[in-house]
Formats: C-alpha cells, structure tokens, sequence
C-alpha cells in the first residue's frame, strides 16, 4: 500500500483508488503516526516554510500535490530529489474568466461608472473606447492563456502568445520586445521565477504605446510598483491588477488612488468550485500513483 496525506477525507476526492491508503493532514504542526511511511501529500493551503521544511525529510516521501497552479511559496523550500506538482488546469476558467471581465469593465469604463452611481447625482455619460479591433498579447502562455484566447473568439482582436519557451505558435520571451510595442493590451500570466521577478519594470512601460492596458492575473512580485505607478501617475496606460506586490495591500498605499487602475483582492480563482476543481485534479494524480504512472502538472516540466 501507497500511504499519501490528503487535506481531507478520501470521500472528498471520489474515494482511494486501490493500493492506496490515507491520512488527513491539514498542515497542522502536529504530524500524522505514518510520517515515516507518507509517500505523497497534497499540501492544505496556509502551511508555514517551517512545516515544508519538516516534512520534505520525512524518509519516504517523494511528491507534493498543490492545491494552487502558483508554486513559488513552496518550491524554495523541497529539495530536488521530492517532486513538486501544481493545481495546473484547476482555476483556468476563473481566471480568464477575471481577465476577459477586467479588460471589458476597464476598457469600456465601468469603474467610472460605478463611481458615479455611488455618489447617485450625475449622468456621467462619456464614450468608451472598444475591445474589437485589439491587439492582446499574452505573457505566460499556458492552459490559463489558451482559456483567455478562447474567451476572447470572436471578440475580433489579434492575439499573440509569448512564454517562457518558444513553442509552435507561442514565441520565446526573448521576443518580447519585438511585441510590446504593438499591444494593446498585455496580459500577465507567468509563474514567478528569478527571470521574471520584476519582469514588468520601467523598461518594459516604456515601450508600451500610449493607451496600452496592463493586466496582471498572475503575482504581484512580476510588475516593479513603482515603475508601474510612474507610468500611471503619468496617465500614459492603464492597468488592471488582481495581485500587488506588497500584498495585502496596505492602508493608504498609493496604488489604492492610481489613476487609470482597476484593481481587485486576489480573487481571480475565488469562485465556488474552486476546491471542487483543485480536488479533481488531485483525484486524476491519485489514480495515476496507483497505477504506477508518471504524475503531471511537474513543476519544471512545464511548458510555459
């Protein structure tokens, strides 16, 4: 029998497959009596470093299941030999769902409406501009990118793909460039790494066009704020965030009155179904352990 660690009781998933055998752990400090045996543990959300680092020595495991498709809050602290696995696939409707609503509401200026209805004394009638005829460039193109593309079919705009690895249809990031200063609209999706941490800097503001919409679904860390508030202080672009680096964001922080943001709690995946959808993930990596296949969603095999 295959011992695994599961947030919560196997009826939660669907059941054990057989061969395997479960414990519920919630991240706890306190430790289940098959510490020595746990093979594979789906993570609880809000576990501390000081409890990753406890139990990647644990002497038998040798994956970790996230319940998120984000892994840079774990991945510092499991050594290479434990493989790492994300929620890839669980909260790509969200989220393209948040970006696809977050370009229409601050390109058609919904958030000056909402104003306006809130101080409920002026017609605040005004012209918008339209999200047809666009170009959107997609940056971290993997299965939450390809959701956004579908979402945008026959909104009648030109997408163009860019991750981390260039691949058939998608260019390298290296290419970046040659596309920034066609975007009309530029949607952030990568996972933080050392090459994309502060990616969204100065440099690359400036070589949006005037007008151009920066979106950010992905996390805060990957935009330079203040390189960002430069540039929305200036009234050049706008920007649409659901991250922020810091974050929360504090009482009274500038970005709070940012001229030209529309801005969101980290709530891109916050749907109903998400534990459903993150669990059902799980579910699909439990059968593929019990029957000795190799698991996926591996972070460093990702193509994005």
């Amino acid at each position: 029998m295959t011992r695994v660690w599961l947030p919560h009781s196997p009826e939660a998933f669907g059941g054990l497959p057989a061969g395997l055998d479960a414990d519920v752990w919630t991240g706890g400090e306190d430790l289940p009596a098959s510490a020595d045996e746990v093979e594979f543990i789906v993570l609880p959300f809000g576990v501390t470093p000081d409890v990753i680092r406890r139990i990647t020595g644990l002497p038998r495991l040798r994956a970790i299941q996230l319940l998120s498709a984000g892994a840079e809050h774990v991945r510092p602290y499991v050594p290479g030999h434990i493989m790492l696995c994300n929620a890839r696939g669980a909260h790509d409707a969200a989220t393209a769902e948040w970006v696809v609503g977050a370009i229409v509401a601050h390109t058609r200026n919904f958030p000056r409406f909402i104003a306006a209805q809130k101080i409920g004394k002026h017609w605040d009638s005004t012209v918008s501009d339209t999200v047809a005829g666009k170009r959107v460039l997609i940056i971290g193109y993997g299965s939450i990118g390809a959701a956004v593309e579908r979402r945008l079919a026959g909104w009648e705009v030109e997408i163009d793909r860019v991750a981390r690895h260039a691949r058939a249809g998608v260019h390298a990031i290296d290419e970046l460039p040659d596309f920034l200063k066609d975007a009309d609209i530029v949607v952030i999706l990568l996972p933080v790494t050392d090459e994309t941490r502060q990616l969204v800097n100065k440099e690359f503001l400036t070589a949006l066009k005037d007008g151009a919409l920066l979106v950010n679904a992905a996390r805060g860390v990957i935009v330079d704020t203040d390189a960002l508030l430069e540039a929305l202080n200036s009234g050049r672009i706008g920007a649409a965030l659901d991250v922020t680096d810091p974050e929360p964001l504090p009482d009274g922080h500038p970005l709070w009155s940012a001229p030209g943001l529309l801005l969101t709690p980290h709530v891109g995946g916050a749907v109903h179904s998400s534990r459903q959808n993150a669990y059902a993930v799980v579910r699909a990596q439990l059968a593929r352990l019990a029957a000795g296949q190799p698991l996926q969603n591996v972070i460093g095999r990702l193509g994005y």
